[in-house]
């Protein structure tokens, strides 16, 4: 384990040249079964076959399965750093297409309960891959609690996943509702899932636009579209990443399309020291319970 953390430092470090520091960015859910950690995951390899540094914390509580739905058996988590004391070089793992990526594990609840001490080893963990990556990919649980939002509000922006399917939009909408009482600064994006066509997708989001710009004074943009496809669920059975089961498959042209879209783009506006950032503000959310 420590070879395999030690090679896998070197050659971060050896792409770390220019680096900006490392960009945090939460997806959420406003209810479970949307294919948030689909989603996620396909995203973050979908970043780092464009050329950036991604890693995927799987911190999806009692449906943790990042590892699951690549195939592999997770050796560690991030329990294990926090409860033993490893170092986060040695839970970080390499999935498929080498992607880095942290499980979550059983008992992942223990992650979002640290009293002082813990907590400051984990920050301290945190700070060690502060610019070796260019983004960390926080797949967070479906919902909302007190504890899971410390994370979701420290992030330096965030991706709602919905369906178009009312009580998915509907749930959206409380999770908007609940992110912009929090922070209303917080730059905020739609991912719309399993649309049946892209006019579908485009309603179901502009839908959700105006009731947060009329409601919630909260302006969000739209990330992309996911068509919805039988390839998905065929690959979730193989335990292969859509966008790699079925490269050409319209689910896959899609992700691959948001991805290179939101790099180009610069959707938000870069800060400077985006993770001493959400490291200020973990801190804060966390003592000030």
């Amino acid at each position: 384990m420590n070879d395999q953390a030690n090679n896998l430092r070197r050659m971060l470090h050896m792409a770390s040249d220019g680096k900006r520091g490392t960009k945090v960015i939460a997806v959420v859910s406003g209810k479970g079964g949307v294919g948030k950690s689909n989603f996620s995951l396909n995203f973050a390899l979908q970043l780092k076959k464009a050329g950036k540094k991604v890693i995927l914390f799987d911190l999806d509580i009692g449906m943790a399965n990042a590892d699951i739905l690549m195939g592999f058996s997770s050796k560690y988590t991030f329990v294990d750093m926090i409860e033993h004391e490893l170092s986060i070089w040695d839970i970080i793992e390499e999935g498929s297409n080498n992607l880095s990526f942290i499980a979550g594990g059983t008992g992942l609840s223990s992650m979002f309960q640290l009293n002082p001490r813990k907590l400051s080893r984990f920050l301290q963990q945190l700070e060690l891959i502060n610019g070796e990556f260019d983004y960390i990919i926080f797949d967070m649980g479906a919902g909302a609690t007190k504890d899971r939002f410390n994370f979701i509000l420290s992030a330096t922006e965030v991706i709602v996943v919905t369906t178009p399917e009312p009580t998915s939009v509907t749930d959206a909408y409380a999770m908007l509702k609940y992110i912009q009482l929090k922070d209303q600064n917080i730059p905020v994006s739609v991912l719309v899932n399993r649309a049946e066509s892209n006019s579908e997708g485009k309603k179901t989001f502009e839908n959700l636009k105006v009731v947060s710009g009329q409601f919630l004074q909260k302006d969000i943009s739209l990330l992309g579209i996911i068509p919805n496809d039988p390839i998905v669920l065929k690959a979730v059975k193989a335990q292969v990443p859509f966008s790699l089961y079925s490269p050409d498959s319209k689910p896959s042209k899609a992700v691959i399309k948001i991805a290179n879209d939101y790099i180009g783009e610069n959707t938000f506006e870069e800060k400077k020291e985006p993770f001493q950032m959400f490291l200020n503000k973990f801190k804060k959310y966390f003592l000030d319970k």
